[in-house]
Protein backbone atom coordinates (compact mmCIF):
# COMPACT_ATOMS: atom_id res chain seq x y z
CA UNK A 1 0.00 0.00 0.00
CA UNK A 2 1.30 3.46 -0.88
CA UNK A 3 2.62 5.61 1.94
CA UNK A 4 -0.03 8.28 1.43
CA UNK A 5 -2.83 5.70 1.53
CA UNK A 6 -1.48 4.26 4.78
CA UNK A 7 -1.42 7.70 6.39
CA UNK A 8 -4.93 8.47 5.17
CA UNK A 9 -6.29 5.16 6.38
CA UNK A 10 -4.80 5.67 9.84
CA UNK A 11 -6.47 9.07 9.97
CA UNK A 12 -9.76 7.61 8.74
CA UNK A 13 -9.73 4.86 11.38
CA UNK A 14 -8.77 7.41 14.01
CA UNK A 15 -7.25 4.93 16.46
CA UNK A 16 -3.95 3.07 16.62
CA UNK A 17 -3.89 0.18 19.07
CA UNK A 18 -0.60 0.15 20.98
CA UNK A 19 0.06 -3.53 21.62
CA UNK A 20 2.31 -4.28 24.59
CA UNK A 21 2.34 -7.83 25.91
CA UNK A 22 4.39 -10.29 27.92
CA UNK A 23 4.59 -12.77 25.07
CA UNK A 24 4.20 -13.01 21.33
CA UNK A 25 1.09 -15.16 21.69
CA UNK A 26 -0.57 -12.57 23.91
CA UNK A 27 0.32 -9.83 21.43
CA UNK A 28 -1.29 -11.77 18.58
CA UNK A 29 -4.46 -12.35 20.61
CA UNK A 30 -4.64 -8.66 21.49
CA UNK A 31 -4.21 -7.75 17.83
CA UNK A 32 -7.00 -10.12 16.79
CA UNK A 33 -9.32 -8.74 19.49
CA UNK A 34 -8.66 -5.17 18.34
CA UNK A 35 -9.32 -6.12 14.73
CA UNK A 36 -12.59 -7.78 15.73
CA UNK A 37 -13.58 -4.50 17.38
CA UNK A 38 -12.91 -2.57 14.19
CA UNK A 39 -9.47 -1.18 15.02
CA UNK A 40 -7.39 -2.19 12.02
CA UNK A 41 -4.32 -0.03 12.79
CA UNK A 42 -2.00 -1.96 15.09
CA UNK A 43 1.31 -0.93 16.62
CA UNK A 44 3.28 -3.95 17.80
CA UNK A 45 5.84 -2.52 20.21
CA UNK A 46 9.40 -3.77 20.31
CA UNK A 47 9.01 -4.31 24.04
CA UNK A 48 7.10 -7.48 23.10
CA UNK A 49 9.43 -10.51 23.16
CA UNK A 50 10.17 -11.49 19.56
CA UNK A 51 8.23 -8.49 18.25
CA UNK A 52 9.53 -8.91 14.70
CA UNK A 53 8.22 -12.47 14.63
CA UNK A 54 4.80 -11.28 15.80
CA UNK A 55 4.81 -8.76 12.96
CA UNK A 56 5.80 -11.48 10.50
CA UNK A 57 3.02 -13.80 11.66
CA UNK A 58 0.35 -11.10 11.46
CA UNK A 59 1.56 -10.01 8.02
CA UNK A 60 1.23 -13.61 6.85
CA UNK A 61 -2.18 -14.08 8.49
CA UNK A 62 -3.65 -10.91 6.98
CA UNK A 63 -2.07 -10.49 3.52
CA UNK A 64 -4.96 -8.66 1.86
CA UNK A 65 -4.93 -5.31 3.59
CA UNK A 66 -7.23 -6.28 6.47
CA UNK A 67 -4.88 -4.55 8.90
CA UNK A 68 -2.37 -1.72 8.95
CA UNK A 69 0.60 -3.23 10.71
CA UNK A 70 3.02 -0.93 12.50
CA UNK A 71 6.02 -1.30 14.76
CA UNK A 72 6.30 0.74 17.95
CA UNK A 73 8.92 1.66 20.53
CA UNK A 74 11.39 1.82 17.66
CA UNK A 75 14.47 3.54 19.05
CA UNK A 76 16.79 3.51 16.04
CA UNK A 77 17.08 2.99 12.31
CA UNK A 78 18.40 -0.56 12.72
CA UNK A 79 15.24 -1.64 14.53
CA UNK A 80 13.09 0.20 12.00
CA UNK A 81 14.75 -1.73 9.17
CA UNK A 82 14.13 -5.05 10.93
CA UNK A 83 10.49 -4.09 11.42
CA UNK A 84 10.00 -3.13 7.77
CA UNK A 85 11.63 -6.34 6.57
CA UNK A 86 9.28 -8.26 8.87
CA UNK A 87 6.23 -6.67 7.29
CA UNK A 88 5.60 -3.47 9.25
CA UNK A 89 3.93 -0.72 7.21
CA UNK A 90 4.61 2.21 9.52
CA UNK A 91 7.08 3.04 12.29
CA UNK A 92 6.30 4.66 15.65
CA UNK A 93 8.98 5.96 18.03
CA UNK A 94 8.74 7.42 21.55
CA UNK A 95 11.08 10.26 20.55
CA UNK A 96 12.43 11.95 17.43
CA UNK A 97 15.43 10.14 15.98
CA UNK A 98 16.56 11.67 12.65
CA UNK A 99 18.12 8.43 11.45
CA UNK A 100 14.90 6.51 11.90
CA UNK A 101 12.90 9.11 10.00
CA UNK A 102 15.47 9.14 7.17
CA UNK A 103 15.31 5.38 6.85
CA UNK A 104 11.52 5.45 6.72
CA UNK A 105 11.64 8.10 4.01
CA UNK A 106 14.15 5.98 2.06
CA UNK A 107 11.65 3.13 1.94
CA UNK A 108 8.53 5.33 1.79
CA UNK A 109 7.18 4.05 5.08
CA UNK A 110 5.23 6.48 7.29
CA UNK A 111 7.15 7.57 10.38
CA UNK A 112 5.57 8.76 13.62
CA UNK A 113 8.20 10.07 16.04
CA UNK A 114 7.38 11.21 19.55
CA UNK A 115 7.42 14.95 20.28
CA UNK A 116 6.35 17.13 23.18
CA UNK A 117 7.31 20.66 22.15
CA UNK A 118 7.05 23.02 19.20
CA UNK A 119 10.80 22.74 18.67
CA UNK A 120 10.70 18.95 18.51
CA UNK A 121 7.65 19.04 16.25
CA UNK A 122 9.31 21.41 13.77
CA UNK A 123 12.54 19.39 13.75
CA UNK A 124 10.59 16.18 13.10
CA UNK A 125 8.54 17.73 10.30
CA UNK A 126 11.64 19.22 8.67
CA UNK A 127 13.17 15.74 8.68
CA UNK A 128 10.10 14.38 6.91
CA UNK A 129 8.01 12.83 9.69
CA UNK A 130 4.43 12.14 8.65
CA UNK A 131 2.38 12.05 11.86
CA UNK A 132 3.71 13.40 15.15
CA UNK A 133 3.12 11.21 18.18
CA UNK A 134 2.50 13.62 21.06
CA UNK A 135 3.96 11.63 23.94
CA UNK A 136 3.44 11.35 26.83
CA UNK A 137 0.31 13.36 26.09
CA UNK A 138 -1.26 12.53 29.44
CA UNK A 139 1.11 14.93 31.17
CA UNK A 140 -0.82 17.87 29.72
CA UNK A 141 -4.17 16.60 28.46
CA UNK A 142 -6.00 17.60 25.26
CA UNK A 143 -4.96 21.25 25.66
CA UNK A 144 -1.47 20.32 24.43
CA UNK A 145 -2.93 19.54 20.98
CA UNK A 146 -4.45 23.00 20.67
CA UNK A 147 -1.26 24.58 21.98
CA UNK A 148 0.91 22.82 19.40
CA UNK A 149 -1.50 23.49 16.56
CA UNK A 150 -1.55 27.22 17.34
CA UNK A 151 1.82 27.85 15.69
CA UNK A 152 1.71 24.59 13.68
CA UNK A 153 -1.78 24.20 12.16
CA UNK A 154 -0.32 22.01 9.41
CA UNK A 155 0.90 19.36 11.85
CA UNK A 156 -0.77 15.95 12.01
CA UNK A 157 -0.84 15.07 15.70
CA UNK A 158 -1.59 11.73 17.38
CA UNK A 159 -1.63 11.84 21.20
CA UNK A 160 -0.51 8.73 23.02
CA UNK A 161 -0.43 8.22 26.78
CA UNK A 162 -3.40 9.27 28.87
CA UNK A 163 -5.89 8.53 26.09
CA UNK A 164 -9.07 6.74 27.19
CA UNK A 165 -12.63 6.16 26.05
CA UNK A 166 -13.71 8.87 28.48
CA UNK A 167 -11.56 11.59 26.93
CA UNK A 168 -11.34 10.40 23.31
CA UNK A 169 -13.78 13.07 22.14
CA UNK A 170 -11.73 15.81 23.78
CA UNK A 171 -8.55 14.82 21.95
CA UNK A 172 -10.30 14.66 18.57
CA UNK A 173 -12.08 17.97 19.10
CA UNK A 174 -8.75 19.54 20.06
CA UNK A 175 -7.46 18.66 16.60
CA UNK A 176 -5.86 15.21 16.80
CA UNK A 177 -5.98 13.29 13.51
CA UNK A 178 -5.88 9.97 15.38
CA UNK A 179 -5.36 8.57 18.86
CA UNK A 180 -2.83 6.08 20.16
CA UNK A 181 -4.32 3.88 22.87
CA UNK A 182 -2.46 1.29 24.90
CA UNK A 183 -3.43 0.26 28.40
CA UNK A 184 -6.88 1.83 28.25
CA UNK A 185 -7.66 -0.31 25.22
CA UNK A 186 -5.85 -3.60 25.82
CA UNK A 187 -6.03 -3.87 29.61
CA UNK A 188 -8.34 -6.87 29.37
CA UNK A 189 -5.42 -9.03 28.26
CA UNK A 190 -4.03 -8.99 31.80
CA UNK A 191 -6.93 -11.14 32.96
CA UNK A 192 -7.42 -13.03 29.71
CA UNK A 193 -10.57 -11.07 28.89
CA UNK A 194 -9.97 -10.44 25.21
CA UNK A 195 -13.65 -9.80 24.68
CA UNK A 196 -13.24 -6.69 26.79
CA UNK A 197 -10.61 -5.44 24.34
CA UNK A 198 -13.06 -5.88 21.46
CA UNK A 199 -15.80 -4.05 23.34
CA UNK A 200 -13.48 -1.22 24.32
CA UNK A 201 -12.27 -0.89 20.74
CA UNK A 202 -15.84 -0.39 19.59
CA UNK A 203 -16.43 2.18 22.32
CA UNK A 204 -13.33 4.11 21.26
CA UNK A 205 -14.42 4.16 17.63
CA UNK A 206 -17.92 5.29 18.57
CA UNK A 207 -16.52 8.20 20.60
CA UNK A 208 -14.20 9.22 17.78
CA UNK A 209 -17.05 9.11 15.26
CA UNK A 210 -19.26 11.18 17.54
CA UNK A 211 -16.53 13.79 18.00
CA UNK A 212 -15.97 14.06 14.27
CA UNK A 213 -19.70 14.39 13.56
CA UNK A 214 -19.89 17.75 15.36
Amino acid sequence: MDKEKIIQRICDIGLVAVVRAQSGDMARRIAEACLEGGVAALEITFTVPGAHRVIESLAEAYPNGEILLGAGTVLDAETARIALLSGAQFIVSPYFDPGTVRLCNRYRAPSMPGVLSVREAVQAMEAGADILKVFPAGLFGPAVIKDLMGPLPQAKLMPTGGVSVGNAKDWIRAGAVALGAGGALVDGAKTGDYGKITRTAREFLAEIAAARAK
